[in-house]
């Protein structure tokens, strides 16, 4: 059964008045846990409370647009730090990078919301992100870490309207993933590395005003990739003269733009070619 958005929201607050004690959510920077947010404010008020851990691989815009959603919502923020390259696992980057990440990730939670007598950490995991193998997932169920939105059954489409209905000034806000995910896998991942990505991707947006931007790392090579709908952009050649001086300047040698656009996994999808 198909509900409408004010029905889903309802139902998403009635999960938080149900478990009727204090809750910590796991806020990312995105729309999906951002909507989690809203509605464990509304139900719990005080009781809830949001956290975001800053750990290098999340970029400096994913934590200023946690921040800023935090205020939107008036939802009391913590932000917690730890340096994810000291797990060598990670660093390895094999293909289960991203269960080692959520589980460290998990216990960090953990650790902090028990410093606040709190049980319940929550996410923005929905139906859509079962589409995909999720490695990070199953990492955070195995932690204990519940997504009300996948348990009521809810779409990114319902999400994204919550969102929009609510005033979020994220409700459009393309998805994104930790900054590592553009690192072929096998090849360790750097805070180097990291930082040439993170600075790139934002001279592309910069420079072509583009919002759905990955640059994956292929060594010398900068493959760029953009949402198809924003592909037109890039078709100005003094701008692409730009891009390919300011990205030399990053360490990268050569610079391609992916003419299918984005896609999500696409890293992946070229590791197993």
């Amino acid at each position: 059964m198909r509900y409408s958005t004010n029905e889903y929201l309802a139902k998403l607050v009635h999960w938080f008045l149900e478990k009727n004690q204090n809750v910590a959510v796991a806020l990312s920077g995105g729309v999906d846990s951002a909507v989690v947010a809203l509605a464990a404010k509304e139900a719990l008020g005080d009781h809830a409370f949001a956290i975001t851990a800053d750990y290098n691989t999340l970029s400096v815009e994913e934590l200023s647009d946690a921040t800023k959603v935090a205020q939107e919502i008036k939802i009391d923020h913590k932000v917690i730090k730890y340096n994810e390259l000291e797990n060598f696992q990670f660093v390895e980057n094999d293909g289960l990078r991203c269960y080692h990440c959520r589980r460290e990730l998990a216990d960090h939670l953990l650790l902090e919301a028990r410093k606040h007598a709190t049980e319940i950490i929550v996410d923005g995991t929905h139906v859509d992100d079962l589409s995909e193998e999720r490695p990070g997932i199953k990492a955070l169920r195995e932690k204990g870490i519940r997504s009300p939105m996948l348990e009521i059954g809810i779409k990114k489409c319902d999400i994204r309207e919550i969102a929009r209905e609510c005033g979020l000034s994220i409700y459009d806000k393309p998805p994104n993933s930790c900054l590592a995910s553009r690192i072929p896998r096998g090849t360790k991942v750097t805070m180097e590395k990291l930082r040439k990505i993170e600075n790139s991707e934002v001279i592309v947006k910069t420079i072509f005003r583009v919002r759905h931007v990955r640059v994956r790392d292929h060594g010398d090579v900068a493959r760029i990739e953009v949402g198809r709908d924003e592909l037109s952009k890039l078709f100005d050649l003094q701008k692409l003269e730009d891009l390919d001086s300011k990205l030399r300047q990053q360490g990268f040698k050569f610079v391609t733009i992916d003419t299918r656009g984005y896609r999500a996994g696409n890293m992946f999808i070229l590791d197993n070619k």
